[in-house]
């Protein structure tokens, strides 16, 4: 799979603005405080789900609905954003949407994906046990499965990182959370894409490092578990596509922990008042991590998301 390219996201812009407003990035002075260096922040978590995901899912449905016009109804397998994206975009263009999710999944998640329309089924003790049985039950009930990475939703959801790149085109760093890899891979197109220079950093959670592990070995390393708080970093299948271009696009891959990314999100609530969820801070909390390498830079971090529950949230306040 190629990167995107400026017409790719730019006609993935046109389908995406449609539905959605462009969200902002701010620089925020009390971050800049923190990490010693000019802290831009974008912030998909103002988006209609709270995360960048819609994006992806507004674009790949939409495109379904036009090439595709006799598939009725998807199904795919979330920890919570990407379900939510493809609920409310199959909802905007016609389609059934069934969600598959693991047991004992955050019970906010799960309403906010009933709420869009979503048929919620619950299978499997983690994401990529869920990802497998929402595949093979595709073919069974005659479902389009969308995939956890693809053409489609890299375009989709690289249109926040053109936005983001066209707004602050000199950044010297730009550190982007690591889950299934489209968000990344979207940056990296459009950094490409516009010809710009900033090295882009790609952070991972101690407890989900599959994408870190795999940067390193050259090739897809997975993991047994991906147990984190950070919803949208539990990976431990790396996909093979993605690897690629994350491999030839970044600069390098940060490991936070579970403990790091608690702190990043307190962070955000008493430096900017809004609230991250863990893939969220994630970027955060690799800034701070390498205070003194970025020190005086020209920094962006992207907020993915703030949808966090109130259990979590409850963790971060104490």
């Amino acid at each position: 799979m190629t990167k995107a390219s400026l017409a790719d996201l730019e006609s993935a812009a046109d389908i995406v603005y449609r539905h959605m407003a462009p969200t902002p990035q701010i620089a925020w002075p009390l971050l800049a405080e923190r990490a010693g260096c000019e802290v831009w922040v974008k912030h998909e978590n103002h988006t209609p789900i709270g995360a960048f995901k819609v994006r992806g899912g507004l674009v790949y449905l939409e495109t379904l609905r036009a090439t595709q016009p006799c598939v009725q109804g998807v199904i795919s397998a979330t920890r919570g954003n990407h379900g939510q994206s493809m609920a409310l975009a199959a909802g905007k263009v016609g389609l059934t949407a069934t969600i598959v999710v693991p047991k004992g999944n955050n019970p906010e998640k799960n309403n906010a994906m009933r709420a869009l329309g979503a048929n919620l089924v619950e299978h499997g003790d983690d994401f990529q046990e869920s990802y497998e049985y929402a595949l093979a039950r595709a073919g069974a009930e005659g479902l389009h499965p969308v995939r956890a990475f693809s053409a489609d939703l890299v375009r989709g959801v690289g249109t926040y990182s053109l936005e983001f790149l066209r707004a602050v085109p000199d950044l010297d760093v730009v550190y982007v959370p690591i889950g299934q890899g489209s968000g990344i891979c979207g940056m990296i197109s459009a950094r490409d894409a516009l010809g710009l220079k900033t090295h882009i950093v790609g952070v991972v959670a101690a407890n989900a490092a599959t994408y870190a592990l795999s940067y390193e070995a050259g090739e897809p390393v997975p993991t047994n578990t991906a147990d984190t708080l950070a919803d949208g970093l539990a990976c431990r299948t790396p996909d093979p596509a993605a690897l690629e271009i994350i491999s030839m696009g970044v600069a390098r891959i940060v490991t936070v922990t579970e403990d790091e990314i608690l702190a990043a999100m307190g962070h955000y609530l008493t430096d900017t008042h809004n609230l991250a969820e863990g893939a969220g801070a994630a970027p955060l909390a690799a800034l701070l991590k390498e205070r003194d390498q970025v020190a005086g830079k020209k920094v962006g971090l992207v907020l993915s998301g703030g949808n966090v529950d109130q259990a979590l949230l409850s963790r971060v306040l104490a």
